[in-house]
């Protein structure tokens, strides 16, 4: 994956740093846009913006990079965007943006997990808010942690997560969305409560997630928990990050 956005960096002509948020950004919008209708032409016209400074073989390793990140959820769950930015020489002291170690953020998720499969069951889902995402790691941390419970996280978690970097916000996005997780990934500022935009992943829009919040809000007694614990299977939105997004 290194390799990929190495070479897309023109050997020195674009600057990594630009390379690997751009191809961020195209994996979040296409991925959007494969579910999500409202905005999908002003998304469509950013694609095209960003896709425009790339040559087609160069849109290619793009489409091949979000392929490999797709196969390595498929294997095991990680921080895979937050790793590869590290290991990019990435992190600023100045913005703050070292992300958390998967190792860490595991440790973390198996320590708390019952806590959480605790208040399972007595309710159909948790929900789960993060301030400052980053790239998601937390996040998926605490999935993998659910599954190893034996608990669908699909179904019986929702996720709010928040950043106020725009690259940190698709990163999250796109690792949550592969990973299906129910979740909201918001760009803007928990401190100030200001709010750039709000990302739906595909598994919040296709499990009608906004109407099962409603619900709760509103005490509406859900249906019974379905027994089966098994996650279902995962796999990438229908998606072309080399054309339309």
């Amino acid at each position: 994956m290194k390799k990929l956005l190495e070479a897309n960096a023109s050997y020195g002509r674009r600057r990594i740093s630009q390379v690997f948020a751009d191809f961020c950004e195209l994996s979040a919008l296409a991925i959007r846009n494969s579910v999500d209708h409202d905005g999908w032409d002003e998304r469509e016209a950013q694609y095209l913006r960003v896709i425009s400074g790339y040559t087609p073989e160069e849109a290619d390793r793009f489409a091949h990079l979000l392929a490999k990140l797709s196969l390595e959820f498929e294997d095991d769950f990680s921080d895979v965007l937050g790793k590869l930015y590290m290991s990019l020489d990435l992190g600023s002291d100045h913005l703050g943006q070292f992300f958390t170690p998967y190792e860490v953020s595991s440790m973390m998720a198996q320590m708390t997990i019952g806590n959480y499969t605790e208040k399972l069951e007595g309710q159909e889902f948790i929900t789960v808010n993060e301030p400052t995402c980053g790239s998601g790691g937390m996040i998926v941390a605490l999935a993998a942690a659910l599954r190893g419970a034996g608990v669908n996280y699909q179904q019986s978690m929702h996720v709010v997560a928040q950043d106020i970097e725009a690259t940190s916000v698709h990163m999250a996005y796109v690792q949550l969305s592969l990973l299906n997780v129910p979740a909201i990934v918001i760009h803007g500022n928990t401190l100030t409560l200001e709010q750039l935009d709000a990302w739906p992943t595909p598994a919040h829009i296709l499990g009608g997630w906004d109407a099962r919040l409603r619900d709760r809000a509103a005490g509406v007694l859900p249906t019974p928990k379905p027994t089966e614990a098994s996650v279902t299977s995962i796999h990438s939105p229908d998606i072309d990050i080399e054309g339309a997004a």
